[in-house]
C-alpha cells in the first residue's frame, strides 16, 4: 500500500498488508499497556510502554501518513490535545498567527491560556493575505494556523499563498483540515508544515469517538517537541478508541461524497429562498472563496454549510426548533445530520451572527433532509 493508489483504495483497505503473520482482514485490538524487555535489557519490538506506543494506534497513524502524504503522524486523545500539542511546543514570546473566525474552542484556548502561558496570538481575517502578511513579525512569527473551510463562516484560505509568506520568514504553517479531509483536500502537498484533524469528526464519522490527530511534512526538532508534549502530558488516544477510529476511515471517502453531494444541493435549493438572507457555501460560485477551494478542494466543498435568515436571530432559533429530521446537536462529520445557532454556543464574544444556523449534511437522503427544513421554514 504504496502513496501511489488513490484516497479511496488507501482508505478500504487501511494497511492491512502491513498486518504481521496473522494476513487478517480486519486490524487486530492491541491493548496491552507494557512490553516485556528482552534477555540483553533492549526491547527489539520498539515498543516500550502504552502511552508513546501502541501497534493499534501506530496502525492507525501509518494510514494517516500515507493518506496525507506526509512523513509521520500522531494520535491524540482529542482534536483540541492534538492542537495545543502544537501551541505547546513553542516557547513563550514566540508570535503566532491565526483566523479570526475559527473553531472557537481553539479560539478561546489561544484567547486566554495561551497568551498567559507567554505566546503572542495575532487573530487575522485568513482569506485577506494583505492582512496575514501585514500581521508577520520578522523574527519573531513562528506560527501561523490555518482553519479552511473556516468554521462556521466557511471561508477559504488560500494556504499555498500563506505558505509563501510564512515561509519567507521562517514561521511553520498548519493547516486545520478537519471539514475538509484529506479527501478533499491535502494541505503538505499545497506547502503547510503540519495538518491537524479532529478525528471525532469526519475522520471516524460516527460521533462515538474522541480522537485528534497531527501529521507532519517532515522529521524536524520541531516535531520532536510535539511528540514530547504528547508524551508527557498524556494526551493519547487509547486503543480502543484508535481501532473504532480506524473502523471509521475505511468508510471515509464513501461517507464525504455523499455528505458533499447533499450539501451542494441544499446550498442550491435555499440559495434565493425568501426565508433565507444567505447561504454560505464554498461551493456556490458566488462565495468569495469559490476560486480558491476549486483549486484546492478535489471532489466536492465539503458537508458543511451555514444559513442566516431573513427573521433574525429569532427565526434562526425557530427553524432549529421546528426540523424534525435535523438533530440539534453539537459537533459535525457524522452520519447523522446536525444543526445548531453557534450564536448561542459560543456567547456574547462569538464573531458569528446571530441569525445563522450550522448545519453539519450527513448521509440521509438530500431530498428528507430539504423537505425538513422546508417545512420549518413554511412554518414561520
Amino acid at each position: 500500500m504504496t502513496k501511489q493508489f488513490k484516497p479511496a483504495t488507501i482508505l478500504a483497505q487501511a494497511h492491512v498488508d502491513k498486518i504481521p503473520r496473522t494476513n487478517e482482514i480486519t486490524p487486530p485490538l492491541h491493548l496491552s499497556t507494557t512490553y516485556v524487555r528482552d534477555a540483553d535489557n533492549e526491547y527489539s519490538s520498539g515498543l516500550v510502554y502504552g502511552r508513546p506506543h501502541n501497534p493499534t494506534i501506530q496502525h492507525v497513524e501509518q494510514v494517516l501518513t500515507t493518506l496525507e502524504q506526509g512523513a509521520d503522524s500522531m494520535a491524540f486523545g482529542s482534536g483540541m490535545a492534538a492542537a495545543t500539542a502544537v501551541f505547546q511546543a513553542l516557547k513563550p514570546g514566540d508570535h503566532v498567527i491565526a483566523p479570526k473566525v475559527m473553531y472557537w474552542s481553539l479560539r478561546n484556548w489561544l484567547a486566554g491560556m495561551a497568551t498567559e502561558w507567554g505566546l503572542q496570538v495575532s487573530f487575522v481575517e485568513m482569506s485577506d493575505l494583505a492582512s496575514v502578511q501585514e500581521s508577520i513579525r520578522p523574527g519573531k512569527t513562528q506560527l501561523v494556523w490555518v482553519e479552511s473551510p473556516a468554521n462556521p463562516l466557511w471561508s477559504i484560505a488560500d494556504i499555498s499563498a500563506v505558505c509563501d509568506i510564512a515561509h519567507a520568514v521562517n514561521a511553520r504553517v498548519v493547516v486545520d483540515s478537519t471539514v475538509a479531509t484529506p479527501v478533499l483536500t491535502r494541505p503538505v502537498l499545497l506547502g503547510a508544515d503540519m495538518v491537524m484533524h479532529s478525528a471525532t469528526k469526519y475522520l471516524n464519522g460516527h460521533s462515538d469517538v474522541l480522537a485528534g490527530v497531527l501529521v507532519t511534512a517532515k522529521l524536524d526538532a520541531f516535531w520532536q517537541r510535539v511528540q514530547q508534549v504528547r508524551t508527557n502530558h498524556g494526551g493519547i488516544l487509547s486503543p480502543r478508541d484508535g481501532s473504532q477510529l480506524l473502523r471509521g476511515l475505511r468508510t471515509l471517502h464513501l461517507r464525504v461524497r455523499e455528505s458533499c453531494r447533499s450539501a451542494m444541493a441544499i446550498a442550491e435549493y435555499f440559495d434565493q429562498h425568501s426565508g433565507v438572507s444567505s447561504v454560505l457555501y464554498p461551493g456556490l460560485a458566488r462565495h468569495p472563496g469559490h476560486d480558491i477551494a476549486c483549486r484546492q478542494m478535489t471532489g466536492g466543498f465539503g458537508g458543511m454549510l451555514s444559513m442566516r435568515f431573513k427573521g433574525g436571530k429569532c427565526a434562526a432559533i425557530d427553524v432549529a426548533a421546528r426540523v424534525k429530521l435535523w438533530k440539534r446537536a453539537t459537533s459535525l462529520g457524522g452520519v447523522e445530520s446536525l444543526i445548531e445557532h453557534r450564536a448561542s454556543i459560543e456567547g456574547s464574544n462569538t464573531p458569528v451572527p446571530d441569525d445563522l444556523l450550522r448545519l453539519s449534511v450527513g448521509i440521509e437522503h438530500v431530498d428528507d433532509l430539504i423537505a425538513d427544513l422546508e417545512q420549518a421554514l413554511n412554518q414561520q
